[in-house]
C-alpha cells in the first residue's frame, strides 16, 4: 500500500512538471498582435535586404527584422531553405517586393498570407508608374523599383502603414521615423540627380549584366542597356553578346559595369570582344543591383548602396 502511494506521488509530480515545461515551451509565442513576448518587439521577416533596411528605419526600436536574402544573393533565382520557411512562419508579419522578383517563393508567400499579414511593399505604386518590359512572350512590370528613389519613398509609406496597422500602440513612432527616413531619401534623390547630370550627355550610357537599372535610367536621365532582361533567369545567347559588343564599339562606350550578385564572366567576354575590334572598354566597377553590400558597411544600407552606385557610375563615365 505504501509502495502504491509512493508511485501515485511520483506520477502527480511528473504530470505537474510536464505541464510546466509545456507552458514554458509556449512562452516564445506572441502574446499581443505585433509583439514578441520575450522582447516586446514586432517580428518582421523580409525577402530582400533593401526592404529589411527600410523596415529597420521605420520600425526603430519596436521591431526585430530578419532579411532572408543577404549580400551577393540573386532574388530572381533564390530558393527558400527550410530555415527560411521557419523564419517566415515565426514572423508576426512578412514584407516582400512582389512584381515577380521573388518568383520561386511566390507560392510560399501566398500560402502564408492566409494566416498572417504578408505585404507586397510595391502595391501602392500606381500601375501607370511601373515600367513594362518584355518578359518571354509577354510584358511584365519591372520589379527593380528601388533604383528610383522617389518610388522607394512610396515603398517606405507602405511599410509605415503596415507597421501601424500591425502595432497601433506605436503608430506615432512609426510615423515619425518614416518621416525622418523619407527626408533622407528626398535628399538622396536630389544628390543622385545632380551627380548623374554632371556626366556629359553623350557619355551617359549605363551598360550592365542584366536590365536592373531601368528605373534608374528613367529617373536620372541616363540610357541603360543590359545583356539579360529584367530577370537573371532569362537566357542570353551569342547574338546578345555580339550585339552589345558592337554597340559599345560603334558608340565608343568606354566602360561597362559588373554586378555584385551576378557572375562577371559575360561582361568580361564583351570587353574582350570589343578589344579584338580595336576598341578599349574597361570594367567601370561593381554595382549593387539586386542585393546590398555587407552588413556594417555603408553599402550595406539602401542609401549607402545608391550612393556607391552613383559614385562608381559617375567616376567611370564622366
Amino acid at each position: 500500500m505504501k509502495k502504491k502511494r509512493k508511485w501515485d506521488r511520483m506520477l502527480i509530480a511528473f504530470v505537474v512538471m510536464s505541464s510546466i515545461l509545456a507552458l514554458t515551451a509556449c512562452g516564445g509565442t506572441s502574446s499581443k498582435a505585433g509583439g514578441n513576448e520575450e522582447t516586446g518587439k514586432l517580428k518582421i521577416t523580409t525577402t530582400t535586404g533593401m526592404i529589411a533596411d527600410a523596415a529597420k528605419e521605420v520600425g526603430g526600436d519596436h521591431v526585430e527584422v530578419t532579411g532572408l536574402m543577404g549580400p551577393g544573393v540573386d532574388p530572381h533565382l533564390y530558393k527558400a531553405s527550410q530555415g527560411d520557411i521557419k523564419k517566415l512562419e515565426q514572423a508576426d508579419l512578412i514584407l516582400y517586393n512582389g512584381l515577380h522578383l521573388e518568383g520561386k517563393m511566390s507560392d510560399i508567400l501566398l500560402n502564408l498570407g492566409k494566416s498572417k499579414t504578408v505585404t507586397q511593399v510595391t502595391k501602392d505604386i500606381p500601375e501607370s508608374e511601373l515600367l513594362m518590359v518584355p518578359y518571354g512572350d509577354k510584358e511584365e512590370a519591372d520589379p527593380h523599383v528601388w533604383f528610383d528613389v522617389t518610388k522607394w519613398i512610396q515603398v517606405t509609406g507602405t511599410i509605415r502603414d503596415t507597421l501601424t496597422q500591425a502595432d497601433p500602440e506605436h503608430a506615432k513612432d512609426y510615423n515619425d521615423q518614416a518621416d525622418a527616413y523619407i527626408a533622407k531619401l528626398q535628399d538622396l534623390h536630389k544628390e543622385v540627380s545632380e551627380n548623374i547630370a554632371s556626366i556629359p550627355k553623350a557619355s551617359r550610357v549605363l551598360v550592365t549584366a542584366h536590365d536592373a537599372f531601368g528605373y534608374f535610367g528613367q529617373a536620372y536621365d541616363i540610357e541603360v542597356l543590359g545583356l539579360q532582361g529584367i530577370s537573371t533567369s532569362a537566357e542570353y545567347g551569342v547574338n546578345d553578346v555580339s550585339e552589345l559588343r558592337d554597340f559599345l564599339v560603334d558608340n565608343q562606350i568606354k566602360a561597362v559595369f559588373v554586378e555584385s550578385s551576378i557572375s562577371p564572366k559575360a561582361m568580361e567576354a564583351i570587353v574582350a570582344g570589343a578589344k579584338e575590334k580595336g576598341h578599349t572598354v574597361t570594367i567601370g566597377g561593381e554595382l549593387y543591383s539586386d542585393a546590398m553590400g555587407q552588413e556594417g558597411t555603408e553599402e550595406g544600407t539602401y542609401i549607402g548602396m545608391v550612393k556607391h552606385n552613383t559614385k562608381v557610375i559617375v567616376e567611370a563615365l564622366k
